[in-house]
């Protein structure tokens, strides 16, 4: 038989969403419903492969509590085909990673991340799964943020320039790809933008078919087609699967036929694994009679909608870290706050959830001019793609950029202008700390010219959790402190 059929399922970046939510009567998404979606369409296709395009870990307690044991405990009755490795992966440490793998009964893929000693991979950096006739070669790719993560362990890098990943991907292709490889598949974790600018890079020759993609939590209704290879990512948690439907021709070695749907996990598309949900109700026991306690009210719900936008919850967040404080300016990282809105009643499990990225808080001493360099790095055109880091402001900041032109056209601090001359103290999370002359564009090494940065708290949640905890009633609105123009 010259035609065989695959069914391709794939999801990305689950952070911990384990548990499903309502609406309308309608059960939606949940990891119990994904694993039930994942049996049937393995039972009803006879040539199913699922791939995960990295980030299991963080975002819940059920993750965090057992720093991220439980996650590959339920993605083991997942039971993934492949797997690459994201960013947070490397959360808890990368030699608790590495553990982690152990444990896993899945294969888990990457072929850019490497020990500077001697340039020796850490995980295979490919994989060829065969069924019913067919052999795909999967490839993992991750993100340049793995080195943001990973700033401190100096023996750990990677190939971050997207050149030099397409190069890793020629190599693996002309090393390991052979006449028996009847199709070559992707599995990244660096964003729809670098995804894009990867399939420029690629060959037509290393006969790359699809880009399965990751980091960015884009939500595709459609491939997006660049090169000629169809790229792909369903957003983020478990509420979305995408599935390839494909027809390839043995003989001929081509794919004849391809559709692709991002599918949603409700309860109108799947049942419940029942086993899931018995392992999964087993941790959520453990870790609601630990988390499930009152620490505070909110006057109404409050909301994060967006990452690239000032929030209320971002700015309440950048507010409490700064109420106080020995520092003018609060920076909260707008990828540090993990929910879409919290409250009004917030229980210790929902604050952990929200923030779970606890660090170090630094001061740091910059000048007004400095500041300016800053913030007109952050809001570059990269920024609206959702990628690079961005912050929330404490009260008292007032920034209007304009796009078109680039420009800052307004810049206070209580009311007044920020002078090049003038001097400003600053706090930042840890992470943002370690890398901050990526992140800002201006030399670490400068600022600290200005005065030594210093630790002025070692929990960034312990801050919030005191401030919760001792108000009530909390309210926050989005009023101007960050203003984009055009």
């Amino acid at each position: 038989m010259a035609i065989r059929k695959l069914a391709l399922l794939h999801s990305n970046d689950l952070h911990g969403d384990f548990l499903p939510s309502e609406e309308n009567g309608v059960i939606i998404g949940g990891i119990s419903y994904l694993s039930g979606y994942i049996k049937k369409v393995r039972s009803q296709e006879y040539n199913t492969i699922y791939v995960n395009a990295g980030d299991m870990f963080r975002g819940s307690v059920i993750d965090s509590e057992y720093l991220g044991l439980s996650t590959i405990d339920l993605m083991n009755q997942l039971a993934p085909d492949v797997t690459t490795i994201g960013n947070h992966e490397i959360d808890y440490g990368l030699a608790h990673l590495l553990f982690l793998e152990k444990c896993a009964k899945f294969p888990i893929i990457n072929a850019n991340l490497f020990v500077t000693l001697n340039n020796a991979r850490l995980f295979e950096p490919y994989m060829e799964v065969e069924r019913y006739g067919m052999k795909i070669m999967f490839i993992g790719i991750l993100t340049e943020e793995i080195l943001a993560t990973t700033r401190s362990e100096k023996v750990i890098g990677s190939f971050i320039d997207i050149e030099e990943a397409a190069r890793e991907v020629g190599i693996i292709c002309d090393n390991y790809r052979t006449r028996h490889t009847d199709m070559v598949v992707l599995v990244t974790h660096i964003g729809i933008e670098n995804d894009r600018k990867l399939a420029e890079l690629l060959n037509p020759d290393w006969g790359v078919d699809i880009i399965i993609g990751g980091h960015s939590h884009t939500l595709l209704e459609e491939p997006e087609i660049v090169n000629g290879v169809p790229i792909v990512q369903t957003g983020k948690g478990s509420g979305h699967i995408g599935r390839f439907d494909i027809k390839y021709d043995t003989i001929r070695k081509k794919i004849t036929e391809m559709e692709w749907k991002c599918i949603p996990i409700t309860s109108e598309t799947a049942e419940p694994d029942p086993v899931m949900e018995e392992l999964l109700n087993n941790y959520k026991d453990k870790t609601d009679a630990k988390y499930h306690r009152i620490v505070t009210t909110f006057a109404r719900k409050l909301t994060h909608p967006s990452r690239i936008q000032e929030t209320e919850l971002g700015n309440l967040y950048a507010d409490l870290i700064q109420w106080e404080s020995s520092f003018d300016i609060m920076l909260m990282g707008s990828g540090s706050i993990r929910k879409e809105s919290l409250g009004p009643v917030v229980d210790y499990q929902d604050m952990m959830e929200n923030t779970p990225f606890d660090d170090i808080l630094w001061m740091l001493k910059v000048t007004g001019k400095q500041f300016r360099q800053m913030i007109q790095f952050v809001l570059r055109d990269e920024a609206w793609e959702g990628h690079t880091e961005f912050y929330q402001y404490s009260k008292g900041v007032r920034i209007v950029y304009r796009k078109s032109t680039h420009t800052i056209e307004e810049f206070k601090l209580n009311g007044k202008d920020i002078t090049d001359d003038m001097t400003i103290l600053i706090a930042l999370q840890n992470y943002h700390y370690n890398n901050f002359t990526e992140f800002f564009s201006v030399p670490l090494e400068e600022v600290a010219h200005n005065m030594k940065p210093r630790v002025v708290a070692t929990s960034v949640n312990n801050l919030v959790e005191e401030y919760f905890i001792t108000h009530q009633g909390l309210d926050s609105h989005v009023e101007g402190r960050l203003v984009i123009l055009d």
